[in-house]
């Protein structure tokens, strides 16, 4: 069920920190005069993020930590864990509530564009503190982990591309397909966290 008088809400997956043309909504429902991100420069974060997690791989299968130094990471792990998960809950929980018609779309823009650096933290922390973990990259369960992890990565890419779309439509309302590219990219992301975070749960088991 749709709102019929609030500006369309971004997508319910993280949104991209840091990339330029990303602002929370203005307080009068108006369209951002700032120009949208060029999806050149999406796609090379795209690509920077795959050579990113392939060099954590790496590094990961040469790092030798001590159990004093895998412990501290096992904690930094799981706070990383809260808050970037936590954030991406909060999220998709304003967005649902949108849905039902229980928040404008104001509130659902601005506190995503509030939580998307917790987010990216999260999930920067998640790759940085696992390199100390010693991580079984030969296992299929990890493999599948880490191609998650891509997912979640790039699926932040794409949702900030439609969050920008999604902001622009103004009060005319949201078009069907941007509704439903929405909603594949919150599934998206709802299914990364999660799987990752059930994976590594079970990889930490004895």
């Amino acid at each position: 069920m749709a709102p019929t008088t609030d500006r369309p809400t971004a997508a319910p997956a993280p949104l991209s920190p840091g990339v330029p043309g990303w602002a929370a909504p203005a307080d009068g429902g108006g369209a951002r005069e700032n120009p949208p991100t060029p999806v050149w420069a999406l796609a090379a974060l795209g690509i920077l993020s795959c050579a990113a997690l392939a060099a954590a791989c790496w590094v990961a299968g040469h790092l030798h930590a001590d159990p004093p130094l895998q412990m501290a990471a096992r904690f930094l792990h799981l706070v990383a864990l809260v808050v970037g998960l936590g954030s991406v809950l909060a999220v998709d929980w304003f967005a649902v509530l949108w849905m039902l018609g229980r928040r404008r779309l104001a509130d659902v823009l601005r506190t995503a564009c509030a939580l998307q650096v917790p987010i990216w933290l999260g999930l920067a922390g998640l790759v940085v503190t696992g390199l100390f973990l010693r991580p079984d990259l030969a296992s299929p369960l990890t493999q599948l982990k880490l191609g998650l992890v891509l997912a979640i990565t790039l699926n932040g890419l794409y949702a900030h591309w439609l969050g920008q779309r999604l902001d622009q439509c103004g009060e005319a309302g949201v078009p069907r397909p941007l509704r439903i590219q929405s909603g594949v990219a919150a599934s998206v992301s709802q299914l990364g966290w999660w799987g990752a975070s059930l994976i590594g749960f079970l990889n930490s088991q004895p």
